[in-house]
């Protein structure tokens, strides 16, 4: 898959063994209207896309499924890549690897919030791509995570934007 991006608010240590490192996988998705799902985080005023961390065992694509039911309750077919971005957040000493993929939404269901979710005021919104470009472009986000989230999810977007205009 294509790396897109780095994104870090500080070098890299030399020693990345030291490195937490997760691994996560993310979409966007087009449903039969041609809207995405975006989630606002309401506590901390950012949008992201859905998807979230791969649990051991399972691979990237199994990985975005689960998180794409639990967050948007949908179904999804994966129709292509969009690219990866390595982000490296010092804070938290994580090194973390986004994989993007492209999707169909097949079924629209209930999400399944976790507790922290449902704390942090999860909310989906469908959106056009082009909206979804600009809500997370004018995105103030106010925790150190969400500033990570916007740069990489917008980078994700607009590279979708520029292959479907292309």
């Amino acid at each position: 898959m294509e790396l897109l991006k780095e994104i870090k608010d500080k070098e890299f240590p030399n020693d990345e063994s030291i490195l937490k490192f997760r691994e996560a996988s993310r979409a966007i998705l087009f449903d039969e209207n041609n809207l995405i799902p975006l989630l606002f985080v309401a506590k901390y005023n950012y949008h992201k896309l859905p998807g979230g961390g791969i649990d051991d065992g399972e691979d990237k694509v199994e990985a975005l499924i689960r998180e794409v039911k639990e967050e948007v309750g949908s179904e999804i077919e994966i129709i292509g890549e969009v690219g990866q971005i390595i982000e490296f957040r010092s804070k938290f000493n994580l090194k973390q690897i986004s994989y993007c993929y492209l999707g169909k939404v097949i079924s629209k269901g209930t999400p399944n919030y976790t507790e922290e979710e449902l704390e942090q005021g999860f909310k989906i919104l469908w959106l056009s791509l082009s909206d979804a470009v600009s809500k997370i472009e004018n995105d103030k986000p106010e925790n150190y995570e969400g500033s990570f989230i916007q740069k990489r999810d917008l980078e994700f977007l607009q590279k979708v934007e520029q292959t479907i205009n292309a």
